[in-house]
Parts: structure tokens; sequence; C-alpha cells
């Protein structure tokens, strides 16, 4: 039921892509097979913009990795909390979290597509080029499930492109969102046996692109300069210095007079009559 529910709703895109793979076989050449892989192009092409928001986004995630770390650890006994900063974060520093996501969510209804395209394939589209054929390198058919025949060897070469793109992809990210994402396709492994052959091209062509288009914007696209560091401390004040004391009045017989100097004079002494210390001072 719910497998008609959504082929109802991307019959419009199912279409689209039959169009797109005759057009290609009828006017290009290409057989059913590559047909599929310049389909594949076509996609990567089209999602290009949205490659690039991704590869900003996660290298603005990771310039401001230390700050979000700083902002859990302290919020880390209060999740409510902790998610409004991160929230309040993100707005202050333009970064959306979201946009490292969208070509992978813009590849799901195309991929979803296509697969209902294959499902049906041999049955109501090829036979109205007889003379056309299903093979891939004269080793998988394209319909047949990739279990069958030569398609374990084609799993095995998506998976190494798969884990060699979510590397290259992966390296702005942090450390468990990254060994998340490598261990996604070795767990996909036992669902994707029973894909139709010619989905598997597609996925590996992907995987392929996702690998050079890696290593072409590590080169082409500078990484962001790190934030300034912000400190808790407030900066250090100066010791505030003492007032000024108030200049002592002078008597007008002492200091300097008419801006002569002062000349230090010894202290006076006086003298006692002779005749024991019970005499009178006169």
């Amino acid at each position: 039921m719910t497998l008609l529910i959504i082929a109802g709703i991307l019959t419009p895109l199912e279409n689209l892509l039959t169009n797109v793979l005759e057009w290609l076989h009828t006017s290009a050449g290409f057989s059913w097979a590559w047909s599929i892989v310049a389909l594949t192009v076509i996609v990567r092409m089209l999602l290009v913009p949205l490659t690039v928001r991704q590869i900003h986004s996660m290298q603005n995630l990771q310039a401001h990795a230390p700050e979000m770390k700083a902002i859990q650890q302290r919020w880390k006994h209060d999740k409510k909390r902790q998610n409004e900063e991160l929230m309040k974060f993100y707005r202050e520093n333009k970064i959306n979290p979201a946009a490292s996501c969208l070509p992978i969510v813009a590849q799901i209804p195309v991929f979803i597509s296509l697969f209902f395209v294959l499902k049906d394939f041999e049955r109501e589209i090829f036979p109205q080029y007889p003379d056309s054929g299903l093979d891939w390198l004269g080793l998988v058919n394209i319909t047949e499930p990739t279990k069958d025949g030569w398609g374990p060897l084609l799993l095995v070469v998506y998976v190494a492109s798969q884990l060699s793109s979510s590397w290259l992809m992966s390296g702005q990210m942090q450390k468990a969102q990254r060994v998340l994402l490598m261990v996604l396709p070795i767990v996909f492994i036992p669902f994707i046996l029973n894909f139709p052959s010619g989905l598997m091209i597609y996925w590996l062509t992907t995987n392929l692109w996702t690998t050079g288009q890696g290593l072409i914007t590590r080169r082409l696209i500078p990484r962001p300069l790190p934030p300034d560091k912000r400190s808790s401390r407030a900066p250090a004040q100066e010791p505030e210095q003492p007032p000024p004391r108030a200049a002592k009045k002078r008597a007008p017989g002492d200091g300097a007079r008419d801006g002569k100097p002062v000349v230090a004079r010894p202290p006076r002494r006086v003298r006692r009559k002779k005749g024991g210390s019970g005499g009178r001072r006169r």
C-alpha cells in the first residue's frame, strides 16, 4: 500500500526519467546501461549548487565546532536550554546544519523513481526497442537483481566507492557523524541485494562523481578563516591612580619667596645656664 502511494506521488518524475533514458538511447546512441550513467551525470550536474552549499555548510560547522562544544558542555544538564542556545548560535553565525544534507535528500526521489522505472522496464519499455540490449559491460543485466550473476562484484565496487566518497565528504564533520556515515554503506548491503543492477549502476556512478568532486573542491574552494576566539574573562582593568594630593598651603614666611629657592638651615640650639639642671631660663 505504501509503495503504491509513493509510486503515485512520484509518477511525474518517473515519466521524466523514462523520457530522458529513451532520448539518451535513441538520440545519443547510448545503450540502456550507459544511458543510466549519463542520466546520473545530468542529475549530479543539476545538484552542483546544492553541493557547493553543502561544502560551505560543513566547513562553517567545523570552524565553529569548539564554540558549539563549549555550549554543549555548559548546558549538558539542561537539554532544552542547550538546544535553545545552539539555535541562537546558529542564527547569530548564519549556520544552517540542514544544508549539509540537501544533495542527499534531493537524490532520494530520483533514486526511488528510477527503482520503479527499472522494475517494469523489461515489460513496458524494452519491447519498444527490440534491437537494444540490457547488458552492461557484458557482465550484468540492468533489470536483474544485484545478487545474480556478476552483481556481487558490482556490489563490492559500490561499497568501495561509497566508503571513499563518504570519507571525502565527511572531512568537515564531527567524528561521530563521520563514523556513522562510513558504517551505513555496509549496513545497507542486505537491503540492496534485490535492487535492479541498473539502480546499482546509478548509485555507483553517483559515488564516483562524489569522490572526484571531493578531490576537486578541496583544491578550488578555500577553507573559511577561523572565527575570532571569544574569552569569557573580562579584560584586565588598569589599577586606579590615587587622586592627587592637594597642595599644602604655606605660611607667608615659608617656601620660596619671589621665586627664590629656600635654603635649608640647621636647627636652632638653646643654651642653658651653668649651675645645674634646676636653673631657670631667661
